[in-house]
């Protein structure tokens, strides 16, 4: 008989502890997870990009040409880098007569743009600088005059035998087709090379000697009216992405187009642009871009 009654008060005994364990383990979890120990730290959730905020994203790449065959000259290529969250518009020349070894054939970017127009020229530039170029705007002179109205002309030193030009060296302002037959002279010393440097400098001052903030309180009005001037892969879409940017850089921004030299070597009556230059150029003004390979198979995924 004392052993059956040792039986019946064991499972008892057991089942309490059990129990037991369960309710102060449950308690012990409970104040474990209070303070916070064992706690799994989540990545935090990335921070959206709000309406109006300016970061590398703005930055964009265009090829602007100025094709005005009635001055008899070759188009001008130019370049142009926006930055806008450091406020600097970036102008390089690139002389019309710039050959390159484009998929084992070696052309200029004026055969490029002859053979194929502003998008041949722009798929030209984009291998021989190893960049992505956005977009294009190809200019002729009733378009580019008007761009040069908007800014309000330009005071530039002028040293060439233009008719019409203080050939001195001296400060002279210039209205818009005063800049036009600038640009566009032929006469250079330096040739294409000198030419190429002279519209980006030139360029350069127009945009620095403007009243940003005037330009940014009507920048919406003149890119409408400009847009319809222009032969351009620019949509609505595209403007309204990077307006905030262009018109924060131009209304606080100080001095903020750079003109650069395109470095190079002439080769007869061709130009041969360093590839150190380039890299140069990369590094300080391209660095936030993806590797251009990427970057052209997004652009023809679009």
């Amino acid at each position: 008989m004392a052993n059956k009654k040792t039986g019946h008060v064991a499972l008892p005994f057991l089942a309490t502890i059990f129990i037991g364990l369960i309710v102060v383990g449950g308690i012990a979890y409970g104040i474990y997870r209070y303070f916070g120990f064992g706690k799994v730290e989540q990545p935090p959730e990335p921070v959206p990009r709000t309406s109006g905020q300016i970061t590398a994203e703005d930055n964009h790449t265009m090829l602007l040409i100025l094709d005005v065959p009635e001055k008899h000259s070759p188009p001008t290529f130019m370049l142009m880098r926006s930055l806008p969250l450091k406020k600097r518009l970036i102008f390089v020349g690139i002389p019309s007569n710039s050959i390159a070894l484009v998929d084992g054939q070696q052309l200029s970017i004026l055969d490029n743009y002859r053979n194929g127009g502003p998008a041949s020229a722009e798929e030209f530039v984009e291998k021989v600088f190893d960049i992505e170029v956005d977009k294009y705007m190809k200019f002729d002179s009733a378009a580019f005059q008007k761009v040069c109205d908007i800014f309000g002309g330009v005071t530039y030193s002028v040293n060439a035998d233009i008719a019409g030009f203080k050939n001195d060296g001296s400060q002279q302002y210039l209205n818009s087709d005063q800049i036009e037959t600038f640009v566009n002279y032929l006469m250079f010393k330096g040739g294409e090379s000198e030419r190429a440097v002279t519209a980006s400098a030139v360029l350069s001052a127009m945009v620095n000697q403007a009243d940003g903030k005037r330009i940014a309180d009507s920048f919406d009005n003149n890119f409408s009216i400009v847009i319809n001037m222009v032969e351009s892969d620019v949509t609505a879409a595209d403007y309204k992405e990077r307006k905030n940017g262009i018109k924060n850089m131009f209304e606080y921004g100080a001095a903020i187009a750079v003109p650069l030299s395109l470095d190079g070597t002439a080769a007869g009556e061709d130009f041969i642009p360093s590839s150190s230059f380039i890299e140069n150029v990369k590094e300080n003004y391209f660095k936030d871009s993806k590797d251009s390979k990427s970057k052209k198979g997004n652009k023809e995924e679009k």
